[in-house]
């Protein structure tokens, strides 16, 4: 990004909800880290290219610790040599407050601050600003809203930045990465996005010159859906009206996103809270060949009987009919049967069950094997999200000059409501069909949001959205995707980028680090969705 064209902002994104958590048990072992290491590497190499280009760096690496890595970089530079300003983001970690402010006692409690904190330290001359748990976007609304000078009341600036944000925030997502219909480009190792901001708080995303990958309105509308709920897109300086956007492609390579509407924020912030849930375990027993069922139907009343008088508390089952008829391998003549438990005592989730699964290689079924050796049981954490008053969050700015900035909250806020279905188009007429899977016409991305799923899913053309939105309701959603049947599934819709977003309600259970399903973040739901069959019409 520093060498293969103009720039002017640097972002970096570390913080996924699993690396708070990974932070945080970092941080118990020293309270001096909490930040990620990995960046300090990167910048190593970096920091002097950056500084002799002129471009200013933003991340969110600080994670628990944001004063920490500032000082780091600070050593850093001097080891190097090097004059640079840094700037620090605080006041997002509620962890020593959280029972007073009602959050229990959890290992980590993060607030998601704005970009305000951002802006001050670009303000104040910072050439890196490091924060905590800010929103994504926010790394790219703060150099915005610093370099137009936006008010805190430019809804509509702010909002098409924290699009553009949501656009970059995942990387080569939004050039091709995970990209439902990746075969029909070259892909290569895709480039990294860029945003081109205007003053109006419109955008043309693109990249650099030469690199992999390509900027479409697909791969744009792409990463729009991911890990979204409705129209209204909440934030801590904008609620962005997701229903406004348009795409236009503005040559090869150039997306230009304008239209975005922006209203008052909500009075609260979210609230990430990681807690520790307790220590898991697993084995997968591969079964080969005949009678699949009955050999997992065995194993499984062996394994339970052996466990009774101590069992775990929780035991999960997943039976993966990997397996094909008259097999030219052993490996596709094979199943795999995974079974994880979990208990608040290691001992019970530990070698209490790994060694009782490997005892029984001799006393089971035919061609009885394991994928891996007996293990102790490891740590889990469960995610979940809860919401303070903005006014009880501190946000401050610690300058380059070490002078301390308090960011106030929002002044003006309005409560979050859904907006009403919007009208639908007319549907197609009726005429033959033929049986397609949904994804020959529908591209689809999917993600969390703690125990939570969603899964975005658009059309390319107007004649395919107004089938697809009058096909693919909830019920038949329902259907393709039987795992949900029995969980609350919303439908937003979303007619401006000819896209359905689905949110799946405890699909994921206690989130990632809990791992309570095959594909604990549900990278691929929609890439399942796509695989059904359905009838299309000719």
């Amino acid at each position: 990004m520093l060498t293969g064209g103009p720039l002017d902002v640097l972002t970096g994104d570390y913080l996924a909800e699993l690396t708070m958590l990974i932070l945080g048990r970092d941080r118990l072992k020293d309270p001096n880290r909490g930040y990620a290491k990995t960046f300090l590497r990167q910048l190593e190499e970096n920091l002097g290219l950056a500084k002799e280009k002129g471009v200013k760096i933003v991340t969110n690496a600080g994670g628990l610790n944001p004063a920490g890595l500032a000082d780091a970089i600070r050593e850093l530079a001097g080891r190097l040599g090097l004059d640079v300003a840094v700037a620090h983001v605080e006041g997002d970690d509620l962890l020593p407050r959280a029972g007073e402010i009602g959050l229990g006692d959890p290992l980590t409690a993060n607030a998601y601050l704005g970009a305000r904190g951002i802006a001050e330290c670009l303000g104040a001359g910072a050439d890196v600003v490091v924060t905590g748990r800010v929103t994504d976007a926010s790394l790219v609304v703060g150099p915005a809203a610093a370099h137009f000078g936006w008010r805190r009341d430019d809804y509509d600036a702010l909002a098409g930045a924290v699009v553009a944000g949501h656009v970059l925030e995942c990387g080569a997502q939004a050039t091709g990465g995970n990209y439902a219909f990746f075969t029909e480009h070259e892909l290569g190792a895709p480039g990294f996005p860029i945003a081109e901001l205007h003053a109006d708080g419109s955008s043309v995303i693109t990249k650099h010159e030469g690199t992999p990958g390509m900027v479409t309105v697909g791969t744009v509308t792409a990463q729009l859906l991911y890990e979204i709920t409705g129209a209204r897109y909440a934030g801590p300086d904008v609620t962005t009206r997701f229903d406004t956007i348009s795409l236009t492609q503005d040559g090869p390579d150039r997306v230009r996103i304008s239209g975005v509407r922006g209203e008052p924020p909500p009075p609260t912030l979210k609230v990430c809270l990681n807690s520790f849930g307790g220590f898991r375990n697993s084995a997968t027993f591969v079964l080969t060949g005949l009678d699949i069922e009955a050999k997992a139907a065995l194993v499984t009343d062996q394994l339970e009987t052996v466990l009774k008088e101590r069992p775990p508390a929780e035991i999960r089952w997943v039976l993966a009919r990997t397996d094909q008829e008259d097999a030219g391998t052993e490996q596709r003549a094979s199943a795999l049967l995974h079974c994880t438990v979990k208990d608040s005592d290691p001992k019970v989730a530990g070698r209490a069950f790994s060694n009782a699964a490997v005892e029984l290689a001799l006393a089971s079924y035919p061609g009885f094997h394991l994928t891996t050796p007996p293990s102790d049981a490891s740590p889990f954490g469960v995610y979940t999200a809860s919401f303070v008053d903005a006014v009880e969050v501190p946000h401050v700015a610690v300058l380059p000059d070490g002078s301390r900035v308090s960011v106030p909250p929002a002044m003006e806020t309005r409560t979050l409501s859904d907006v009403d279905d919007p009208p639908l188009p007319d549907p197609p007429p009726p005429g033959p069909t033929r049986r397609a899977p949904l994804g020959t016409l529908a591209g689809a991305r999917s993600g969390d949001k703690g125990g939570d799923a969603n899964v975005g899913v658009w059309a390319r053309s107007d004649d395919e959205w107004r089938w697809l939105v009058h096909y693919l309701t909830v019920e038949e959603f329902q259907r393709l995707l039987p795992e949900t049947a029995p969980l609350p599934v919303r439908r937003y819709v979303l007619p401006n980028l000819r896209a359905l977003n689905f949110v799946v309600t405890g699909l994921l259970g206690e989130g990632v680090a809990a791992q309570a399903r095959f594909d604990p973040q549900a990278k691929a739901l929609g890439e399942w969705l796509r695989a059904r069959w359905v009838e299309v019409p000719s």
